[in-house]
């Protein structure tokens, strides 16, 4: 089974548009550090409660060494600095999800596979799970998600979509 390591931000829009169950379709069980459990569920709200609701399939994992956070934490947020360092434990992921661009980046750098909520999406109409990518786009952006014009235009280019009417 792949050891899927994944960040706040796609859990929080994931839950917010009601398509967390995709997460659970697509990998079986994820992984998510300490800090990002910590970040997701400090409020009390849809995020928090689903993620609380499905620790059957996402498994909260602390990372061994506190030590290396202190490398990271100047360009990234601590749920990112604890994805980077689990991903790289043992065992490793086989994949990373995150959204943040210098997280993404970075995570590169380290050599990890890494693909952002915009490519779960891509995979779920690939494997049947979503019809069409165009409404859930939408649905993050009505949500406060944020996508440039030319990155929604890839993904509904790579989706073989319209674009969404909203």
């Amino acid at each position: 089974m792949r050891r899927v390591i994944v960040n706040s931000t796609p859990l929080i829009v994931l839950c917010n548009v009601g398509r967390l169950h995709l997460l659970k379709h697509l990998y079986q069980e994820i992984f998510i550090p300490r800090a990002v459990f910590d970040e997701v569920t400090a409020k009390p709200d849809s995020a928090c409660q689903q993620v609380r609701d499905n620790l059957d399939w996402i498994h909260v994992e602390r990372i061994q060494d506190t030590m290396q956070k202190r490398m990271y934490q100047a360009k990234l947020h601590d749920g990112e600095v604890e994805v980077m360092i689990l991903a790289q434990q043992e065992p490793p992921a086989d994949l990373v999800i995150l959204d943040d661009g210098a997280a993404k980046r970075t995570a590169k750098f380290l050599g990890l596979t890494v693909t952002g909520t915009l490519g779960v999406l891509l995979k779920a109409k690939r494997t049947g799970l979503i019809p069409s990518v165009a409404p859930v786009l939408c649905d993050l952006q009505s949500n406060g998600f944020y996508i440039t014009k030319n990155v929604r235009d890839m993904v509904l280019a790579s989706a073989g979509e319209a674009q969404c009417r909203k």
